[in-house]
């Protein structure tokens, strides 16, 4: 049987550094499933999602989005709709994110010389009504990774507050020196430059589509929407069967930190 056509959908950037880091994530995805893996645009970029989908009737596709916000509920589905298209969950609150953000922070701390005394977890930010909850559980599940306790608090990019640079100076008001910025976006563009330069941050991570474990997210996404299909045919023993058999590979040789150990339970998957 022939795979179905993985399609990654990602919003975009003028920033040529977002093709290439898209690009590692695809390729990384095309390893661990061994389906076609092709990426659509929502702007600034070519080929746009609807251009890749015409070629692709019936394929897959996995919004690579971290809020829900307008696209991943709205305009990606209506144009998958129109090429017969199953389109699966985003990426919000998910512990892998979570994860993938922690590794982002230790190595921007590690290049600045050490730890640092407060985090802003910074996301790109929605004015749609759950549009900042991937955001928060963020805030929520890294200040649960670390393995001191400090401060951890969200900034938006745009239409939300407070700002980046805002939330920064609030804490340096507060008394904090060592103030990181944990970057909840995806790939290299606007938002990120602009992070880049927020006045006394001590540290700005790195953005993290290219990171092993969201690679690993998008992947067991794209083999939940198969198994979706085989479920129509199968009884609820299968079901219930592969999908304990699909959470167990997705998190196989996971790394858990110790602070999360004991309290695993309390962060969404």
């Amino acid at each position: 049987m022939t795979a179905r056509d993985l399609v990654i959908a990602v919003h975009g950037s003028a920033v040529p550094e977002a093709g290439a880091t898209t690009a590692r994530l695809a390729d990384s995805v095309r390893a661990l499933t061994g389906a076609p893996v092709a990426v659509g645009h929502l702007d600034h970029q070519t080929p746009s999602l609807p251009h890749v989908l015409a070629d692709r009737p019936g394929a897959v596709v996995v919004p690579l989005l971290l809020g829900d916000g307008y696209h991943r509920t709205v305009d990606i589905p209506a144009v998958a709709r129109a090429f017969d298209c199953a389109v699966t969950r985003g990426l919000s609150g998910e512990h892998a994110v979570a994860l993938a953000l922690y590794d982002r922070l230790r190595d921007a701390e590690r290049a600045a010389g050490g730890a640092a005394d407060a985090v802003v977890v910074a996301g790109a930010g929605s004015s749609r009504p759950g549009g900042n909850d991937g955001t928060l559980a963020a805030v929520r599940q890294l200040g649960l990774l670390l393995p001191v306790p400090v401060p951890v608090t969200a900034a938006y990019c745009s239409a939300s507050a407070p700002a980046p640079a805002e939330a920064v100076a609030l804490l340096r008001a507060r008394g904090f020196r060592r103030v990181a910025v944990a970057t909840h976006l995806l790939a290299p563009g606007r938002f990120t430059r602009a992070l880049a330069a927020v006045p006394g941050a001590w540290a700005v991570a790195a953005p993290i589509a290219d990171h092993a474990r969201v690679a690993r997210l998008v992947a067991a996404r794209y083999a939940g929407a198969g198994a979706e299909a085989r479920y129509a045919e199968a009884g609820a023993e299968a079901r219930y069967a592969e999908a304990g058999a699909g959470y167990a590979a997705a998190e196989a040789g996971a790394e858990i930190p110790p602070r999360v150990a004991c309290q695993r339970e309390t962060l969404p998957l």
